[in-house]
């Protein structure tokens, strides 16, 4: 097989690990399993007197060079598991060799929609080869997201936020 035959590279574990590491870095144990099925790992904290569990999805977007302008932007296609305390996590890298993390969106199971392809979650715009976040979905990005993660009723509509922010999912929309 010639150079200009061969796959393309691909950087599979690569959001995995860097997603782990910021859930890490906030103070949650992160457990991962012998054999991926589905969660790539479980993040778990202790919150007072109890512990957040949350399975998490984590699926790497990494734009190449012809990637053309899309209003909405983030993952299509299939989850092998899904749960109502799950995390899905879209993480968005630059363009180039070499992939450097832009954004990560840490979205709730309320924000994933049926699709003919299975799921979609496209919290992002990608404009201008930038990845950002869309409209409202800038809550679910980056530090302000992953602190959403650990309050209770994180997945569906009934998040206890701290009275700074109680705005959370919109009602889920068909299709």
């Amino acid at each position: 097989m010639s150079p200009s035959e061969k796959a393309p590279k691909t950087f599979d574990q690569l959001a995995e690990l860097q997603v782990a590491g910021l859930f890490a870095e906030e103070g949650w144990q992160v457990y991962f399993p012998h054999r991926d099925r589905g969660f790539d790992f479980v993040a778990v904290k202790r919150k007072g007197d109890r512990y957040v569990i949350r399975p998490v999805q984590v699926k790497g977007k990494y734009p190449e060079n012809q990637k053309t302008d899309k209003q909405v932007f983030g993952y299509v296609g299939k989850l092998s598991q899904r749960d109502p305390e799950m995390v899905l996590a879209l993480a968005f890298f630059e363009r180039g060799e070499v992939p450097k993390l832009k954004h990560v969106a840490f979205m709730p199971d309320c924000m994933i929609r049926s699709h003919s392809k299975g799921f979609r979650c496209q919290p992002a715009k990608f404009i201008a080869g930038e990845v950002s976040p869309r409209g409202d979905h800038r809550k679910y990005f980056d530090n302000q997201g992953l602190k959403r993660v650990e309050y209770p009723g994180w997945g569906k509509e009934g998040l206890i936020l701290p009275a700074t922010d109680a705005s959370f999912c919109e009602k889920p929309v068909s299709g």
